[in-house]
């Protein structure tokens, strides 16, 4: 499935701030913790908990969140669906790596063990 230009904009705008609450009821609703969720953004971004709370403050768009990302090289490992979109199929940069945190989060929700979610070898 293709994105529209006004999807990949959508996606773009919206607040790292706005969707991060929504992360936290995602995966303390399946008995993970929050601890787990930081551990699983710094992995693919390279932030710790105290830039994420900057990009909160901030209401730092996602297209600034990821500017300024340090993205794992292992991200492209992250396959998969995630919102009905085939993640590796994905033309735009900025959607695959917000998608790329939405399959992190929702591996994390269902209980996949942390060293497969990291993509550990």
């Amino acid at each position: 499935m293709k994105t529209t230009p006004e999807h990949n904009e959508r996606i773009a705008k919206m607040t790292f701030a706005s969707v991060y609450p929504h992360y936290i009821t995602k995966v303390e609703k399946k008995d993970r913790t929050i601890e787990e969720l930081h551990q699983v953004i710094e992995w693919l971004t390279g932030y710790n908990e105290s830039d994420l709370n900057k990009f909160i403050e901030e209401k730092a768009t996602f297209e600034t969140f990821f500017k300024k990302a340090n993205l794992n090289p292992n991200a492209n490992l992250i396959k998969g669906m995630i919102c009905g979109y085939r993640i590796e199929e994905l033309e735009n940069p900025l959607t695959r790596q917000v998608r790329y945190l939405d399959k992190l989060v929702d591996e994390l929700a269902k209980g996949r063990k942390m060293d497969k979610i990291l993509r550990v070898e």
